[in-house]
């Protein structure tokens, strides 16, 4: 099978991924002097922040994702192609994939994060990530379905199993999951099943660390957890979930919560490609970066986004695993390959920190600012919906997600509750 990519005089980029990174590097890469070539294994963008609004059918899939060829159908000696990179072969230049083989005179890995069960995936064969719009659509019909069936037993505690929701890892995803499902069991689903009583509906919180949402300041720690707590959300901070078997989640404090729903919002490692193992690899699976964003031992391969480690004395760890860090550096990334061609010298990376923020429901929520500014409450909530609604891609999703919400808000109710054939 070829790839059927034409031949030409200009240098080839391949790019592995079209998340944030990935999409901002082909907006801002200069086509006439390079040709382009995008692969992903899915056909379109997908706005990872919103997933969990799609979960509780808050937004219809569409809403959050854009064709990729649609992106960029007027960028002249750009390629898509559909497809699974499965193995890099640096000595060659060149990458294996699902369609075929591809030569690069430049690599750009932006191939992301995916879910991780910390080495114990065998104990979590049950629980449902949100890394994708499969993802999100199979939770969403996972908590329909279960409700369909709560109605049609008669044993109070396999009701209340069915009805139970767990979530582990209280991030941002975790936090945002949790609130939406409360608004859900608050002001929709009571009118949907009359017949069940919501008081019996547990919506359970699973952080291993001593507060929720660790990566922003204590104050919205302290903020966020007085809000889900008066949600009626159940947190349980230094705890772990060690196993889920799909009818109970056991705790590592012995505690046993009886629940078809586990929601795995708690750790992602990084997305893989065979073929570098001689390169350096830091923790969580990405790839070390200097700070021109180039793979350690790889002069003509680049990594940005959650994918890429850069080590500094500023940041031992790395970047935040953050979609303003990929774009940054997707950004930056495509104006230094311009650089290059003009024979200058690439400029380094420096991160420009915005501010973190979390919604926990209807005007709540938290926003750190640079300068320990912090926000909360409605001002917070609206700061955040602007935020979500700008980086949107496409003025079709942008319209179609605020129509969405100013009628969620107004009438309290989600209107896309269907329940569709589970997705692989």
């Amino acid at each position: 099978m070829s790839v059927h990519i034409p031949d030409t005089n200009l240098p080839r980029i391949i790019v592995i991924g079209g998340g944030f990174g990935g999409i901002e590097f082909c907006k801002r890469l200069d086509t006439n002097r390079y040709q382009l070539v995008l692969i992903d294994r899915y056909n379109f963008h997908t706005f990872q922040p919103l997933l969990y609004q799609v979960a509780t059918a808050g937004l219809e899939p569409s809403s959050i994702a854009g064709p990729l060829r649609k992106l960029f159908e007027n960028k002249k000696n750009f390629y898509f192609r559909m497809g699974e990179v499965t193995r890099i072969h640096p000595e060659k230049d060149c990458i294996r994939t699902s369609l075929g083989e591809i030569r690069y005179n430049h690599l750009v890995i932006a191939s992301g994060t995916k879910t991780s069960f910390f080495g114990h995936d065998e104990n979590f064969k049950e629980v449902f990530p949100l890394k994708n719009l499969p993802h999100s659509l199979n939770l969403r019909n996972s908590v329909l379905r279960n409700l369909e069936e709560a109605l049609l037993v008669d044993d109070s505690k396999e009701r209340q199993k069915l009805m139970n929701i767990v979530i582990v890892g209280a991030g941002p995803t975790g936090v945002e999951m949790a609130g939406a499902l409360s608004e859900l069991r608050k002001h929709v689903l009571p009118k949907d099943y009359p017949e069940l009583d919501f008081s019996q509906m547990q919506i359970y919180l699973i952080e291993g660390m001593s507060r929720v949402l660790s990566s922003m300041s204590e104050k919205s720690s302290e903020d966020a957890l007085k809000a889900l707590k008066k949600m009626g959300i159940i947190v349980l901070l230094n705890r772990l979930v060690v196993k889920h078997d799909g009818e109970q989640a056991a705790l590592n404090d012995g505690t046993v919560l009886p629940c078809r729903t586990l929601v795995w919002a708690a750790g992602v490692t990084g997305s893989m490609i065979e073929g570098l193992q001689n390169v350096s690899i830091g923790k969580g699976n990405r790839f070390l970066v200097n700070e021109f964003n180039q793979v350690q031992g790889a002069q003509n391969i680049f990594a940005i986004g959650d994918i890429a480690q850069m080590i500094s004395a500023e940041n031992p760890n790395g970047h935040p695993q953050l979609a303003s860090v990929a774009m940054q550096q997707g950004v930056l990334l495509a104006e230094n390959l311009n650089r290059l061609s003009d024979k200058k010298n690439m400029q380094p990376f420096q991160y420009l920190d915005k501010g973190t923020m979390a919604t926990i429901g209807r005007n709540k929520a938290v926003v750190d600012l640079p300068g320990k500014i912090h926000l909360k409450g409605f001002i917070a909530w609206l700061a955040w919906m602007l935020l979500h609604l700008i980086l949107l891609i496409g003025f079709r999703n942008r319209v179609i997600v605020m129509i969405n919400w100013i009628w969620n808000y107004i009438t309290y109710d989600r209107s896309i509750r269907l329940i569709l054939k589970a997705m692989k």
